[in-house]
């Protein structure tokens, strides 16, 4: 896709981001407040994919010893199914095998279908359930992990 740039992201990026979250986690979606702490966090990394400065999509996780934990991945619903979750996720995997981590792992809701569809094309593998995971409405998720 033509301009599509991958970065880190960035304070000022909050309220485009924001406005996916809401859009692809409504009803359990992350505070502004969430996303600050995450940005001051010196375990977390994050990253935006824009096109022509406006953010289409967003992922982020925690880098602790040689794992990272995949803590959100979203993409604006009219750019899905275009490769950029699997460009993100690429991006991320690739500037993190630099800081030497060796795994990967993330939760996702059992319903997620496309979520799940992508991580296992991905190579993450399906490992286990966290019972009652999510707050909005207790479904369970699937545990996956991913050898980099």
């Amino acid at each position: 896709m033509e301009n599509l740039l991958i970065r880190p992201m960035k304070k000022r990026d909050l309220d485009q981001v924001l406005k996916i979250e809401e859009e692809v986690f409504s009803g359990s979606s992350w505070s502004k407040k969430a996303f600050i702490n995450e940005l001051k966090n010196k375990y977390s990394y994050y990253l935006v994919v824009t096109i022509a400065d406006n953010i289409i999509g967003y992922i982020g996780g925690w880098l602790i010893f040689d794992e990272a934990h995949i803590t959100t991945l979203a993409v604006s619903k009219e750019f899905r199914r275009q490769g950029i979750a699997t460009g993100i996720l690429e991006e991320f995997f690739e500037d993190i095998r630099n800081d030497n981590i060796l795994k990967a792992t993330l939760e996702v809701r059992v319903s997620n279908q496309g979520a799940r569809k992508l991580y296992l094309k991905e190579g993450f593998v399906e490992l286990g359930i966290r019972k009652n995971y999510y707050s909005d409405n207790q479904e369970d998720a699937i545990i996956m992990w991913k050898e980099l």
